[in-house]
C-alpha cells in the first residue's frame, strides 16, 4: 500500500505516509505541564509517520479547556521535552500545535476575564469547564492594538517547541478556535485592517504564520485548516473565496505542509461550502498536503494513490490503535475508541489500549 511508503520532501522524511491527528486529551499535569503519562503516550503511537500533538495553548489567554497542556512556560516546556525525547526514542517524528482558543473558552480559564475574540459574538452551545458543561459568554472583541502580542505568544510558543526538542510546529487556524474565527464572516465582524474584505480577514492568520516562520523556518511549520467547518458555531457566507485566498498566498511560505480537513458535520444545508475539501485544494496548494476525515484502510490509500493527499492522518483510530501502521500492514482487526475516556482521567482509555 502507498499509505506506507516512506515520504520524504524538505526536511520531512517520514516512514510512512499515516499522521497521527492532534486530539485533546485533557490529561496534563499541574500547571498544565505535560507528563510522563503523555510521554507514554505519544512514545506508543511513534510508529506513525509523523505525530501532530493535541492543541497547545500560547498562554494564559488561550486556554480553552481544562487541563491541557501549553507551551508558554519553562514547566511546559521541559515536560514536553520528556515526551519528544520518547518519541525520537522510538524512532518517531513529532509536531507541536500551537493553539489559543478564542472565544471557545470561558472565564473560569482566565479569572474571571472574557476570553477574547476578533468580534464580541457569543457562540451556541456550551464550554467544558473544570466544572462541568457550561454556557459560553459574549468573548471581548479584540483591540488592534493587543493583536501583535498575540503574534509574539505565537513565536514564543515556536520557540519553545523548538528548545523542547520539536521537528516542528503546526498552527492551529481550523475548528473555530481563533484564528479561524479572524477568517470567517460570522464571527470577524471588524471594521478595521481586520475585517470586512477576504483580504483584511486573512491578515490575521497570514501575519501570525509570518511571525511564526521567523521564530524557525517555514519548513518547520504546518498549518491546519477547515474550510468547511460548523464545528464551534462556525458560519461562512464565502468559503471558498476566502480560503482559496488564504491558501494561495501560503504558498509563499513554502510550509511543512498544509492540513485541511474535510466537513466535520453535514453541509448539505449550506451550498457554499465544498463537500470535497482536500481535492479542491490539492490544485490550489504546492507543498505537502495533509488530509483528514474519517479515513479507514482502503479511503486512506485511495487518497495517496490518486494523489489527492500526501499524507492521511487519523484521529480515533490511532487513539484506540498504538500500532495502527503495522495493524494496517496485516489488515487485522482494530480496537474500538471508548468515547467515555476522550477526555480527562487517568491511563484508562489512554495508554492501555492493547497493541496487537
Amino acid at each position: 500500500m502507498k499509505l506506507l511508503d516512506a515520504y520524504e520532501k524538505d526536511t520531512l522524511e517520514l516512514a510512512n505516509r499515516m499522521v497521527m491527528a492532534p486530539m485533546t486529551r485533557s490529561r496534563a499535569g499541574k500547571g498544565n505541564v505535560p507528563t510522563e503519562l503523555n510521554a507514554t503516550y505519544y512514545q506508543q503511537r511513534a510508529s506513525a509517520g509523523l505525530i501532530v500533538t493535541e492543541a497547545s495553548q500560547v498562554s494564559e489567554q488561550g486556554v480553552g479547556y481544562p487541563w491541557t497542556p501549553g507551551i508558554h512556560s519553562q514547566p511546559q516546556v521541559e515536560g514536553w521535552r520528556k515526551v519528544t525525547d520518547a518519541v525520537h526514542g522510538a524512532g518517531g517524528v513529532i509536531f507541536l500545535q500551537l493553539f489559543h482558543g478564542g472565544r471557545i473558552s470561558h472565564p473560569d480559564f482566565h479569572d474571571g476575564d472574557l476570553p477574547v475574540a476578533p468580534s464580541a459574538i457569543k457562540p451556541e452551545g456550551q464550554v467544558f469547564t473544570p466544572e462541568g458543561m457550561k454556557d459560553f459568554v459574549t468573548p471581548r472583541a479584540l483591540e488592534a492594538s493587543e493583536i501583535p502580542s498575540i503574534y509574539e505568544q505565537f513565536a514564543l510558543a515556536a520557540e519553545n517547541a523548538r528548545n523542547a526538542g520539536f521537528d516542528g510546529v503546526e498552527i492551529h487556524a481550523a475548528n473555530g478556535y481563533l484564528p479561524n474565527q479572524f477568517l470567517c464572516d460570522g464571527t470577524n465582524q471588524r471594521n478595521d485592517d481586520y475585517g470586512g474584505s477576504v483580504a483584511k480577514r486573512c491578515r490575521f492568520v497570514l501575519e501570525l504564520t509570518e511571525s511564526v516562520i521567523q521564530a524557525w523556518t517555514g519548513d518547520r511549520v504546518g498549518i491546519r485548516l477547515s474550510p468547511s467547518g460548523l464545528f464551534n458555531s462556525m458560519s461562512h457566507s464565502d468559503p471558498i473565496e476566502t480560503f482559496d485566498y488564504l491558501v494561495e498566498r501560503l504558498n509563499a511560505y513554502q510550509l511543512a505542509y498544509l492540513h485541511v480537513m474535510e466537513p466535520l458535520m453535514p453541509v448539505d444545508d449550506f451550498p457554499q461550502y465544498l463537500t470535497e475539501v482536500t481535492a479542491h485544494y490539492r490544485k490550489r496548494f504546492s507543498g505537502t498536503l495533509i488530509t483528514n476525515g474519517g479515513y479507514d484502510r482502503e479511503s486512506g490509500n485511495h487518497a495517496v494513490e490518486t494523489g489527492i493527499a500526501d499524507l492521511v492522518s487519523y484521529g480515533n483510530l490511532f487513539l484506540a490503535n498504538p500500532d495502527l501502521p503495522k495493524r494496517f500492514v496485516s489488515n487485522a482487526s482494530l480496537n474500538v475508541a471508548d468515547e467515555a475516556t476522550f477526555y480527562g482521567g487517568d491511563e484508562k482509555g489512554y495508554t492501555d489500549y492493547p497493541f496487537l
